[in-house]
């Protein structure tokens, strides 16, 4: 596939997604408990790496919507990011993260062009490894504090919320239709 349409910038604040259901995907932060997260971390993901490993996993629905490939891509650098902004929470007192722009991410590392079947086995390796790093959080950890860059401040509990919508919600975005 030649070069595709960029899809447009996701300008939206998502953390509404921390404290209220998601009418799309419905995901509901108020179901989750810490205990729950590396379950629901694999759950998610294993969905969307299925998605990846479908025949047509590379097609995009709409032009300026990413395929299943694409998701996947971009929810294995998730995986990478929320991993080690977790680890810098543990580590450090309300650390800052460093800027991450997916769109740009997706386009530079050419999402629409790498191996489906790498892609699957790469996010599996990512969500398991995300997940064993919320395993290991203490009951006393939840609530240390972290920052992106945009000024948006979370706990490890709400940082933990906002990555399950935005793994459920690529899981849906990339179910069967």
């Amino acid at each position: 596939m030649s070069e595709p349409v960029a899809p447009e910038p996701d300008r939206k604040d998502w953390t509404w997604s921390i404290t209220e259901p998601c009418p799309h995907c419905g995901y509901d932060p108020a179901t989750v408990e810490p205990a729950d997260v590396p379950d629901l971390v694999r759950r998610h993901t294993s969905a969307i790496s299925a998605a990846v490993r479908r025949p047509d996993a590379g097609v995009r629905p709409q032009p300026d919507v990413w395929s299943a490939l694409e998701y996947g891509c971009h929810v294995r650098d998730v995986c990478r990011i929320y991993r080690d902004r977790l680890a810098l929470m543990r580590a450090e007192d309300d650390p800052l993260f460093a800027n991450w722009d997916q769109d740009e991410t997706a386009l530079a590392e050419r999402y629409w062009t790498q191996d489906p079947t790498s892609v699957a086995t790469q996010l599996r390796a990512g969500a398991a490894e995300l997940a064993t790093a919320f395993a290991t959080v203490r009951a006393d950890e939840w609530q240390r504090p972290g920052r992106r860059s945009d000024g948006s401040a979370f706990t490890i509990d709400t940082f933990a919320r906002y990555l399950l919508h935005d793994l459920a919600h690529h899981a849906w975005d990339v179910r069967d239709s």
